[in-house]
């Protein structure tokens, strides 16, 4: 069976990718492509005190320029929306709250790389 958006696929292959990171470094994961005040993040994930908001940029190359600067200020600021709206539907307290971007580039080759920009904003954008 074939996938009718290649687009939507290549981003659920880089979620995947990014998750599979996550979890091996000792995240949990609360949430995928979770959504809360009309907006979707998507992943949150928890891991001592601090929660992430994990924004992920899948691409094949860089032909549109570098993944992560398709997280402008209004995503960000979507975004902040998005988490707090979250963080309150959820009853979640965090002793920190972070936003992260994760960059997965998929090669010619098939092969993955994954950039994971910690801290990439803050809630004041």
């Amino acid at each position: 069976m074939q996938e009718s958006n290649p687009r939507r696929t290549l981003g659920a292959l880089g979620e995947d990718c990014a998750e599979r990171y996550l979890r091996t470094r000792g995240w949990r994961i609360l949430a995928r492509n979770a959504r809360a005040d009309g907006v979707e993040i998507d992943l949150v994930a928890r891991r001592a005190g601090t929660v992430a908001f994990v924004e992920v940029k899948t691409r094949r190359g860089r032909s549109h320029g570098a993944p992560e600067e398709a997280v402008d200020a209004r995503k960000r600021a979507r975004l902040v929306r998005g988490a707090a709206a979250w963080l309150q539907q959820n009853r979640c307290r965090a002793r920190r709250v972070r936003f992260d971007v994760i960059v997965c580039e998929r090669g010619a080759d098939g092969t993955w790389r994954l950039r994971h920009l910690e801290a990439a904003f803050d809630a004041e954008g």
